[in-house]
């Protein structure tokens, strides 16, 4: 189930596996909001018997807020941000003493990891946060990952866990990563609105018909939806980092994920067909995007099948407002999402450099430092497909 990777052996010659598990609020908690115990003792024995068959174990969870709300007794969600992380930090503790005492009665050690994107936006700290998950699962940890809803801001958030899933998965060169939702996991439409939806089993490429497919979150209890579980499929398989999404309360769904039986919908990983580096993923899930460039047809032509760089002749568009070394999503002419990259240069030196030749930028003293460079350097570009 994806590209054969050299793994670390432990102290005891047995080559270990990594699973990431991540859990979404409509998953973990009853129709009230509350931590439903039953589902979190279930689990812990379905990651018991996993870590016994010879895997690692990273749970990424939420529900903090929704935990927090009912122990202040606030029956319905706030919309002040004060509020929502004082709720989360009420939440955090009830959370994490649930996860400690579950997995305690099975003698697995439980850590708490809090994250935010400045925590990975910075390359350093992305490679700290990395070495301390690895350090933890070499101790027999299972580390308990949420984003730190106490402190974050709307420009430090990862808005929803299925992406701090990924970028977890990616710290740790994960083999696999499952996400319990609360649907079967993708279907070609809306299941609770169109009764002819089918459910998707097996996914190799993600495609505008799969993004199409996505709809908006199911309940009104997470941040997310199936859109940003595509997304953070579509940067695993480009990592070779397979993903299972699946009904979370479906008997013994993480076992059978693990050992590779048909669980909800599989994002297959096959042979890489380009170099992603350590660097790349962190371009790819650890830093928000800022801007879009669009390309013509050339560009893309040059960047997916011969491995070149963006150069300003081939940008038709640029979208959003960006610096030097941000973020960037690079579009086709449809506005289809094919690559992610850090821009060489700002969005209003990149919009006057859009579609010039060399010649012609070289010709221009305010556009001849691009000249002789590109926009986006391959050893610095994502690609999707």
């Amino acid at each position: 189930m994806g590209a054969a990777r050299e793994k670390e052996v432990r102290a005891d010659g047995e080559r270990r596996r990594r699973l990431v598990v991540k859990i979404g609020s409509a998953t973990l908690t009853t129709s009230e909001s509350s931590i439903d115990y039953g589902f979190l003792d279930d689990l812990a024995a379905q990651l018991d018997a996993v870590r016994r068959s010879g895997w690692d174990v990273v749970v990424v969870t939420s529900a903090a807020i929704a935990c927090g709300l009912e122990a202040l007794g606030i029956a319905k969600r706030p919309t002040d941000m004060p509020s929502l992380q004082a709720a989360a930090s009420v939440g955090q503790s009830a959370l994490s003493t649930a996860y400690a005492e579950a997995f305690g009665k099975r003698d697995m050690l439980t850590s708490v990891v809090l994250l935010t994107r400045r925590d990975t936006a910075d390359r350093t700290a992305y490679l700290h946060a990395r070495d301390t998950l690895r350090r933890l699962l070499e101790l027999s940890v299972v580390p308990i990952v949420n984003e730190n809803d106490t402190v974050s801001v709307e420009q430090i958030r990862f808005g929803d866990n299925d992406t701090l899933a990924a970028l977890v998965a990616c710290l740790i060169d994960a083999d696999l990563m499952v996400i319990l939702s609360d649907i079967d996991g993708l279907y070609t439409a809306n299941p609770l609105v169109d009764p002819t939806a089918e459910l998707i089993p097996r996914v190799d490429r993600v495609t505008r018909d799969i993004l199409a497919a996505a709809g908006g979150a199911v309940s009104g209890v997470g941040s997310g939806g199936m859109i940003t579980k595509i997304k953070a499929a579509r940067v695993l398989m480009a990592a070779g980092i397979p993903m299972v999404i699946c009904q979370g309360r479906e008997p013994q769904c993480v076992v059978n994920a693990a050992a590779g039986a048909s669980v909800g919908t599989l994002f297959t990983a096959p042979e890489r067909p380009h170099e992603i580096t350590p660097k790349k993923l962190w371009i790819a899930l650890g830093d928000a995007v800022h801007g879009t460039l669009v390309v013509d047809d050339g560009a893309h032509g040059a960047l997916v099948e011969r491995g070149r760089s963006l150069l300003p002749v081939g940008i038709r568009e640029v979208r959003g407002r960006f610096d030097y070394d941000d973020i960037v999503d690079v579009a086709d002419g449809t506005g289809h999402v094919f690559a992610r990259g850090r821009v060489a240069a700002g969005s209003d030196l990149v919009a006057l450099a859009a579609g010039k030749t060399r010649e012609e930028l070289a010709a221009n003293g305010i556009l001849a430092v691009l000249a002789d460079k590109s926009v986006i350097h391959r050893d610095d570009l994502v690609l999707f497909e």
